[in-house]
């Protein structure tokens, strides 16, 4: 049986959703790195956080994963090259996305810049360690695009019955440090484990297929 891993940020650190033998547990972390060093030996560490930047222009994965999310589209940023990434302010990436690509950036991408640099600079040397999309593998696990966004009622009892249906069944109480995390990131969390054992299985399929080649990266959802 495999060790797989599916991890997911939030504001406080990383959340781990791990299945090892097919036990289920969780775990939290401050850094992606301290994952990475804990599960080294593990088959698929599945993260919710880009790994590759474009150089110019967009990459293919987040214009495949929103045709394929559907109604869901908003929820897949696009992911912004270096050079924004690294600016001082909000206001100041932006203006660089739109004279140097031609884009604009949202503020999420933006907050989410340390993350997208942690994970950047440790996945090369890393080859297990895989970029997912949470709507994108809730949708590829009920077979379907999702009705309901991920923060609705009807949205977080689905995305659990689904994960429960396929093994990943998440317990009423969590670790403490875990716990105290919003509902949305431990479900996201735990269908990028779900994607993480695909992998491992070589049932995972990505998009774009084949991987999109960026620098010297496949880069790919």
């Amino acid at each position: 049986m495999s060790l797989v891993v599916g991890v997911d940020g939030w504001k406080s650190g990383w959340i781990g959703v791990v299945i090892d033998c097919g036990e289920v547990s969780l775990r939290y972390d401050s850094s992606l790195a301290g994952f990475v060093t804990d599960f080294s030996t593990a088959d698929a560490l599945v993260v919710d956080v880009p790994i590759g930047l474009p150089v110019k222009g967009r990459r293919l994965a987040d214009k495949e994963a929103r045709n394929f999310v559907g109604p869901r589209a908003s929820s897949v940023f696009t992911t912004p090259p270096l050079g924004p990434l690294l600016a001082s302010s909000y206001q100041a990436a932006l203006r660089l996305c739109r004279d140097q690509y031609g884009y604009g950036l949202s503020s999420q991408s933006y907050a989410l810049k340390d993350k997208i640099l942690e994970a950047d600079a440790l996945a090369p040397a890393a080859p297990t360690v895989l970029e997912g999309h949470p709507e994108v593998s809730f949708a590829a696990l009920k077979g379907s695009r999702l009705g309901y966004p991920k923060r609705a009622w009807n949205g977080q009892m689905e995305r659990r019955r689904l994960l429960a249906q396929a093994g990943i069944d998440l317990p009423d109480e969590l670790p403490q440090d875990v716990g105290r995390a919003p509902v949305d990131d431990v479900l996201d969390a735990a269908v990028m484990a779900w994607t993480a054992r695909r992998v491992a299985l070589g049932e995972a399929q990505s998009l774009p297929e084949p991987p999109e080649q960026i620098g010297s990266r496949q880069v790919a959802i």
